[in-house]
């Protein structure tokens, strides 16, 4: 079983950065995918990012494009997401998770990001104030 932990969130003021890190307790980053959740109160869970290195794909929610950016370390087994010119609707707990690649599946021109993982960290609090 693989075991994540998330950490690097915070209290940061609208335009800052935080880098959140999702440590996995085995090499899993090469036959994994690793995607990136949020959800604040109230709302659905939303898939932020996600990598996988089976297919070398990426996926960045319309929300966080341009502003974050995921990538990975395989001799740490950790997966980062680089959060710059943050917003207060941002504000959310933030969670890690691995499952079977790749993290997008194609339908025609569109493509979904993978919603159901295997694995799933305990969360860490991103709050964006203005």
């Amino acid at each position: 079983e693989v075991q994540l932990v998330e950490s690097g969130g915070g209290l940061v003021q609208a335009g800052g950065s935080l880098r959140l890190s999702c440590a996995a307790s085995e090499s899993a980053f090469d036959d994994y995918a690793i995607g990136w959740f949020r959800q604040a109160p109230g709302k659905e869970r939303e898939a932020v990012s996600c990598i996988s290195s089976f297919d070398g794909s990426t996926y960045y929610a319309d929300s966080v494009k341009g502003r974050f950016t995921i990538s990975s370390d395989n001799p740490k087994n950790t997966v980062y997401l680089q959060m710059n010119s943050l917003k207060p609707e941002d504000t959310a707990v933030y969670y890690c998770a691995a499952g079977n690649p790749p993290c997008l599946w194609y339908s025609g021109s569109d493509y979904y990001p993978k919603m159901e993982y295997d694995y799933w960290g305990q969360g860490t609090q991103v709050t964006v104030s203005s």
